[in-house]
């Protein structure tokens, strides 16, 4: 039996690759929903990896523990390509809500998985502003 889909953003992935504060609940929806992403997503990985290490919130041996998870969760998880209304529909949400260029294509990626009907679709992010964005959408949001 196959679990139902969720759009997952990197902050949410972030503690299934390495321990946080988060990761237990992290490890909850995982059990409970399938991964969906952005294409960019494994580059959202890295940065976050290497971010944490340049913080020293991380050692090395961590953050090669990191990434060889965030490996295994590639092999799992569904990513989406880009359409040709990815930007168009970026560019409104940003009109829209207080978000980071990658966030609102995170945002717009996430309204393609559902087929732009976000009512009872699941959202999973650690971030905060991204969440209320979501949530305004119409999307069901999970919250680390």
């Amino acid at each position: 039996m196959s679990l139902p889909d969720a759009f997952w953003d990197s902050s949410a992935l972030i503690p299934l690759c390495i321990f946080q504060i988060q990761s237990a609940r992290a490890k909850v929806l995982f059990k409970s929903f399938g991964i969906v992403v952005w294409w960019a997503t494994p580059v959202e990985i890295v940065s976050g990896l290497t971010r944490l290490q340049r913080m020293r919130e991380i050692d090395h041996d961590e953050f090669l523990h990191g990434m060889r998870r965030a490996q295994g969760l590639a092999n799992v998880w569904d990513s989406l390509a880009s359409s040709t209304s990815t930007v168009p529909n970026a560019c409104s949400l940003l009109e829209l809500y207080p978000l980071r260029a990658a966030d609102a294509l995170q945002l717009a990626m996430a309204l393609e998985a559902c087929e732009h009907k976000p009512q009872g679709y699941v959202f999973i992010t650690a971030d905060q502003r991204l969440a209320d964005a979501a949530r305004l959408t119409g999307f069901t949001v999970e919250f680390l």
